[in-house]
């Protein structure tokens, strides 16, 4: 598994990618320096440079808590620290370590996060 540093400012969490062709195709393209908004106030996204592929994987899951996704419709990566279910389109990609998800949940909307391998 590939590990990544997730930085906000001064702060930095890690993560760990899972070992699926989604997660590979976004770490071919670290590091990235992307823009997070709230979405329905369980998840936080940011738009991708380009599509991430879906080829091999599920056609949807039900991410937990600490989860990070893609959701291909929006082309978006995405931290869950909410419960938002099953959806098609969303494909698990990597998990925050222990709590740190919650440096993600506290940003406001346009806050930039910088992902790099670790």
């Amino acid at each position: 598994m590939t590990t990544i540093r997730i930085t906000v400012g001064d702060q930095t969490i890690t993560a760990q990618l899972a070992d699926n062709p989604t997660a590979q195709d976004l770490a071919s393209q670290l590091p990235l320096t992307l823009t997070i908004r709230d979405f329905n106030r369980v998840e936080k996204i940011a738009a991708l440079p380009r599509p991430l592929t879906t080829d091999g994987v599920p056609s949807g899951d039900d991410p937990d808590i600490n989860d990070i996704g893609y959701y291909a419709p929006s082309n978006d990566l995405v931290f869950y620290y909410g419960d938002v279910g099953y959806f098609n389109g969303i494909v698990r990609i990597g998990q925050a370590s222990g709590q740190d998800i919650d440096l993600i949940e506290q940003q406001q909307d346009g806050t930039q996060v910088t992902i790099e391998r670790a």
